[in-house]
């Protein structure tokens, strides 16, 4: 929360979504500067915190000599959330402070943090290798900087402008920040996708800054203290407004922050948690914050599920009512009644529609289950002890990655949910244990049990769909055959009716394919069939793994399938929602 006077606050509910600003700076900034810098630093928190109200405002920083440890300060004196990260043990990085004063401060910024983090060893690493100076120390800040990357929504770069070969330092975070590419941590033959694509995750608010050095100036195509966000955009990489794509990336998280904090008693009584009373005492350190996200996200989206198909089966009753007006009116008797009855149900039906897109009821539905099924597989993997093979990468980063830019809200939310645990990978064999049982389960428990159930009640539906569209056309033949036969003989008190009847009757079942087909029915048997089917040959995998390295490979697997389903999922379900003119056209 910013201290009143920083006119603004923040709300402190532990159902807000964190927005998280990460720190990469230089070390030597010039101290004339240095006023001028704090109230960059200090106006772009405060700027965020009035944006973004719902949303709890976090800093991260390495808490390092100058830059870092001067936004820590800025973050602190405004009461904002501190998270340190340390690139190594505690007692190693400190010998790069090089006066008691340096060490001091830095442990009051860490006495004062909300949350410690260190990382890991980098791979091929030794504490002995990086107790001293050298490559192996230099991998450490490169780790430290791709990690800032991948679990923050802003990169905040206090930064002279010039490109720099030296191995995580802040002109190679930025460029990983940007590119997905540090030379000498990244692997050359590891290419990703977010080179190519456009998403969520490059944005970065640079402050152009001095260095106390010689040539120590700024880039010539900036001048000292001027700010920009900047980002991959190739028409116009730097701007003084928060560019739009990222405006509605925030917009849509901070809808859900919203959501989270409007509904926060409901969620808290009526939540289905991963985490149950059966499971390991070891799991990893944050797995709680993966858990409280998914339970809120899985909530919303069956309350907006439920809100979303009450809109739709009203709307299509009302269809059907207009539909049979209209029949009345053109097979029994012109009765003006029956045209105001049209009306009154198209507007009716129009009213529910308007409720229902006012409140993105549909949009919501289907955002929130695509992130509680992406969080899902991240808690899992979690537990696991599932790591991807490129070390850079973690498990939101590959996720809706080449669907609509919209949709990075859904990884922006997800590099938040599993920070401490993508710090931390914890390798226990009771974890995954506990993953395999409740995870993948049998025929009666875990997501086997749920998609064949779900499979089952699509197969049902359907299966009404068909036999209710085979008993119109027995309907329809018997009224033709009859009409056929005595239609001559027949007076029109009788034939009206019969016409009305089988009219009624071809209503009733084109407006039942129609709300099929916006349900997604038949597409819904083969999703769920489809993943019954990878669940199934995962567990049987797994039942002849070797080892448990082998188990968390398949899992790795099974998680990425997973994913590429939720996001074919939600591309299947945005375009069938309804509009007026659908409703006029199924109703006439």
């Amino acid at each position: 929360m910013l201290k009143p006077d920083a006119s603004s606050t923040v709300t402190q509910s532990e159902h807000a979504l964190p927005l998280i600003i990460a720190v990469t700076g230089h070390r030597d900034l010039l101290p004339s500067e240095l006023d001028e810098i704090r109230t960059r630093v200090r106006d772009l928190l405060i700027d965020l915190a009035r944006r973004y109200p719902e949303r709890r405002l976090s800093v991260m920083s390495p808490l390092a000599e100058g830059a870092d440890r001067l936004v820590a300060e800025q973050a602190l004196a405004l009461g904002v959330e501190l998270v340190a990260l340390l690139p190594m043990q505690k007692d190693i990085y400190i010998r790069d402070f090089d006066t008691r004063e340096s060490r001091s401060d830095f442990d009051s910024l860490a006495e004062r943090a909300g949350d410690v983090i260190t990382l890991p060893l980098a791979r091929g690493s030794t504490l002995e290798q990086i107790a001293e100076p050298g490559q192996a120390r230099d991998r450490q800040y490169a780790q430290l900087g791709v990690f800032l990357c991948a679990h923050c929504h802003v990169l905040l770069a206090l930064w002279d402008g010039k490109p720099s070969s030296k191995l995580g330092g802040t002109a190679q975070v930025v460029r990983f920040h940007h590119d997905d590419i540090m030379p000498g941590y990244t692997t050359p033959a590891l290419a990703t996708q977010q080179m190519l694509v456009d998403d969520e995750s490059d944005l970065v608010y640079h402050i152009v800054c001095s260095r106390d050095r010689e040539n120590g100036q700024p880039h010539s195509d900036f001048q000292p203290l001027e700010c920009y966000w900047y980002t991959k955009d190739k028409d116009n990489p730097r701007s003084k407004d928060l560019p739009r794509q990222h405006q509605t990336i925030f917009q849509r998280s901070n809808e859900f922050s919203s959501d989270a904090i409007k509904f926060s008693d409901r969620i808290d009584a009526e939540k289905y948690s991963l985490l149950d009373d059966e499971r390991p005492d070891n799991l990893p350190p944050g797995i709680e914050n993966t858990n409280r996200i998914f339970c809120i996200a899985d909530w919303l989206a069956i309350h907006y599920q439920k809100l979303f198909l009450f809109s739709l089966r009203v709307t299509y009753v009302f269809a059907f009512l207009m539909g049979l007006m209209f029949i009345l009116y053109s097979d029994l008797k012109a009765y003006q009644s029956y045209m105001i009855g049209f009306v009154v149900f198209f507007f009716l039906a129009a009213s529910v529609q308007y409720f229902a897109k006012r409140g993105s009821w549909h949009r919501r539905y289907l955002d929130y289950r695509a992130l509680a099924e992406g969080l899902r597989v991240q808690y899992y993997w979690a537990s696991a002890g599932v790591t991807t093979e490129n070390e850079s990468k973690f498990a939101h980063d590959n996720f809706l990655q080449t669907q609509d830019p919209e949709l990075g809200w859904i990884r922006n939310v997800m590099r938040v949910a599993g920070t401490r645990c993508d710090a931390a990978p914890s390798e226990n064999a009771e974890g995954l244990d506990y993953v395999l049982r409740e995870w993948i389960g049998d025929r009666d428990s875990g997501q086997l049990g749920y998609f064949r159930t779900k499979a089952g009640d699509c197969i049902k539906l359907n299966t009404f769909t068909e036999r209710l569209a085979l008993f119109s056309l027995i309907v329809s033949a018997s009224v033709i055959t009859l009409l056929v036969i005595f239609g001559s003989d027949m007076s029109d008190d009788i034939r009206d009716p019969l016409m009305a009847a089988m009219g009624a009757m071809l209503l009733l079942v084109a407006i039942r394919h129609g709300y099929a087909h916006s349900t997604a029915e038949k597409e819904l048997i083969k999703q769920y069939e489809f993943m019954m089917r990878i669940f199934l040959n995962a567990r049987r995998r797994l039942d002849h793994a070797e080892s448990d390295a082998e188990r968390r490979q398949i899992l790795r697997a099974l998680g990425g399938s997973a994913l590429d389903e939720h996001a074919e999922w939600i591309l299947l379900h945005r375009d069938r929602s309804l509009d007026q003119g659908e409703i006029w056209r199924m109703g006439s």
